[in-house]
């Protein structure tokens, strides 16, 4: 078998294989938490109310047809009432099933929503640059810390790309999506991993169209320096990690 034949078969259905195996879920396990504790003692940050005002183009028909990535931004700031309605667009809860699950504005498989969002922020009114997780449960941000050569260190992290250096200089935020593959496993076993990329997926398509529908622009990022990213978040790289990047800022005329 070929390289190419052994991840191609990671892209198939195995659902005949996967109906034979006991998951952690049938043995009885603990379900692992549904998002990631805030320690006592973190600076917590309130967020806006989610609003339509922010909203400048409301026809989905025009945010499909014209959602490009967008590599090249403004000098206008990202609002904060535009960040939180972000979050709120790729990760925000809607609702909570029977069994404890959170339902929120992404599809995914089984309810599980492996991701954390961790968000650099460089350019959002009212919000220092640093580093800050999404709190998806209280719609609120925690702030984590400030980064040190904050530009160098995002050049570095997605590989010295040519276009990226823009980002750092006018890019508001960049958003970091963790996993959390645990809470897949715990339900699908093997299937669990081509599950999670499906959903990531999801995620960065809403990121795309909720920042056209704001004027403003994304751009998602698949390359990048796993272990310093993962080393600058403060992630293990085994039970959590880095799974996909992506840049937001206001659109240049």
């Amino acid at each position: 078998m070929t390289r190419y034949e052994q991840q191609r078969n990671f892209l198939k259905s195995n659902f005949h294989e996967f109906k034979h195996i006991k998951t952690d879920k049938i043995k009885g396990l603990p379900q692992p938490p549904i998002v990631k504790p805030a320690h006592s003692g973190s600076l917590i940050i309130d967020l806006p109310k989610v609003s339509k005002n922010v909203v400048c183009k409301e026809n989905i028909f025009d945010c499909i047809g014209q959602r490009r990535s967008t590599r090249f931004y403004s000098a206008e700031n990202l609002s904060l009432e535009e960040l939180s309605y972000l979050l709120w667009a790729t990760q925000g809860i809607t609702g909570m099933n029977k069994n404890g699950l959170t339902l929120r504005t992404v599809p995914c498989s089984g309810a599980t929503h492996t991701f954390e969002t961790y968000l650099i922020i460089m350019r959002v009114e009212g919000i220092s640059q640093g580093i800050y997780r999404y709190l998806p449960v209280e719609h609120k941000l925690l702030f984590m810390f400030e980064l040190d050569e904050l530009e160098q260190k995002i050049d570095a992290v997605t590989l010295d790309q040519p276009f990226v250096p823009n980002f750092a200089k006018k890019a508001s935020v960049l958003f970091a999506w963790s996993t959390t593959p645990y809470r897949s496993e715990w339900k699908y076993d093997i299937s669990a991993h081509k599950k999670i990329l499906i959903d990531v997926g999801h995620v960065c398509q809403n990121l795309y169209l909720s920042s056209e529908s704001i004027g403003a622009g994304a751009c998602a990022i698949g390359i990048y320096d796993q272990k310093l990213i993962d080393e600058i978040l403060e992630l293990d790289g085994d039970e959590e990690f880095v799974i996909y990047l992506g840049a937001v800022g206001k659109k240049r005329d």
